[in-house]
Order: structure tokens, then sequence, then C-alpha cells
């Protein structure tokens, strides 16, 4: 495969940056998805670089679509055990109010 032109790569990373944003995802999240140790952008594009060498463009939007993928799924699943923590309630609070005052002397 052709190497990405410098245009190519200026176009990749403001698609991946927009791509990350719309997602509500970081430059971290998608070094963590790639297996990579720094979050930086170079590194980043390098990873995306060989993508590109296996396969071209349509490499680059397979492991995007997989990254994505894996990314949501991770969230839902994290959104839903946030979700099952259940939050103090009323007689909670109260219980530490009262302890709170025996523990004060009020």
């Amino acid at each position: 495969m052709s190497k990405l032109s410098q245009q190519e790569e200026k176009e990749l990373i403001a698609f991946i940056k927009d791509w990350l944003r719309s997602h509500r995802f970081n430059q971290k999240d998608l070094a963590n998805e790639l297996n990579i140790k720094s979050s930086r952008t170079s590194e980043i594009v390098q990873k995306f670089k060989e993508f590109h060498k296996k396969g071209g463009i349509f490499n680059i939007a397979k492991n995007l679509i997989k990254i994505e993928q894996n990314l949501v799924n991770n969230s839902k699943t994290y959104s839903q055990e946030t979700n099952k923590t259940t939050p103090y309630n009323q007689l909670d609070i109260d219980s530490l109010v009262n302890q709170i005052k025996q523990d004060t002397g009020e």
C-alpha cells in the first residue's frame, strides 16, 4: 500500500479528533484500544499508518469501527454498573446526621 500523504494524514487526524469528541471519548481511550502506551497524537497516527500499510483506508475504517464498538459497549457496561449502585435514601441520611450529632455532642 502507498503511504498516507500529508494532506490525508491531516484529514485523518481531524477526523479522529472529531470522531472522539462526538462520542465523548478522548485520546487516552483511543490509545488504550489501540494497545499503545502513549496517547500522543504522533503515536496514534503512527498506529493508523501501520493500519494503512496493511490494508489502506479500508483497514483504518475497519479498525475504527471495531474500536467504536468496544468503546460504546464498555461505556454501556460502565453506566449499567454505575446505575446498579443504590444511592443513599432518606433513612440512611437521617441516620448519618444522627450519628454526626452524637459524635459532636449535640
